[in-house]
């Protein structure tokens, strides 16, 4: 399969991930509300790194106090609309990571139901709660990590003529979109007893395919009000994702076998 036949198989996982909303709309209400929460909280505070940009801009350029007037307020313009951008950015490659953390049981709740929708689902193992919330704590400050340095150094590729307005957005797009896919692939990926690493691995074996589903979710997020509707479709896309790669049973499931739409399933087959 060429690899957009398998970024358009990604996509299509968010899609199927997209009919709960009709087939089980109150257990995708409860998955809204976690994400309208942490959404609520980070637009406040984007409000408030606006408000003090201008402050802020003013610490920053102590050497433009010197300049001419309309230089000083132009690279203190520029400087807080940097800082502004930087932080929504911060936002968006840490909403999810954030929202997973408030929401685990909701989000747990939808893994579940997919998984025994679909049949052949992992056996439920008690981990013990401090250590499975142990170990979620140190996925998501890894991944955060990781997130952050990616999101500072596409911040600084913006800067550069040319390749700022072309290649950095397309970049931040597929990059955003691998990590939305790691992160939202844990519940199933934890099932399975698979480490960050080996998720990362397993995921790897399917980049396009990921890319597809995660950067599907990552641009969706740019839609107003549309992480709130997207984020518990995004998570059950990605209990589906891990079926495909990981298998519920060792098999793998092809997207238009997917049963969460309620539709009968055709015989899986495994990969070639």
């Amino acid at each position: 399969m060429s690899a957009l036949r398998e970024f358009g198989s990604g996509v299509a996982f968010l899609g199927r991930g997209l009919r709960l909303w009709g087939t089980s709309p109150r257990l995708m209400l409860l998955g809204a509300v976690p994400a309208l929460l942490v959404g609520t909280v980070f637009v406040g505070l984007l409000v408030v790194v606006n408000g003090f940009a201008d402050d802020w801009a003013v610490v920053l350029t102590p050497w433009a106090s010197d300049w001419p007037g309309w230089a000083a307020r132009t690279a203190r313009v520029a400087t807080g609309l940097a800082i502004a951008a930087l932080a929504v950015l911060l936002a968006v490659f840490t909403f999810t990571a954030v929202t997973l953390l408030v929401g685990d049981p909701f989000y747990e709740r939808i893994w579940r139901h997919v998984e025994q929708r679909e049949g052949d689902a992992p056996p439920e193992v008690d981990t013990g709660f401090w250590r499975g919330l142990g170990r979620g704590l140190g996925d998501s400050v890894r991944l955060l990590l990781a997130t952050g340095a990616v999101g500072l150094l596409l911040f600084v590729g913006g800067f550069v003529p040319v390749v700022g307005q072309t290649v950095v957005p397309v970049t931040a797009a597929l990059t955003g979109g691998w990590f939305l896919a790691v992160e939202l692939t844990g519940y199933a990926f934890d099932a399975r007893g698979r480490t960050l690493r080996q998720r990362r691995r397993e995921l790897g074996l399917r980049r396009a395919r990921t890319l597809g589903f995660g950067t599907a979710t990552w641009l969706s997020f740019f839609v107003p009000l549309g992480a709130v509707v997207v984020m518990p479709a995004a998570v059950a896309g990605a209990t589906l994702l891990v079926r495909d790669v990981a298998g519920g049973d060792g098999k793998a499931t092809r997207p238009d076998e997917s049963r969460v739409d309620g539709s009968a399933a055709r015989p899986e087959r495994p990969h070639p």
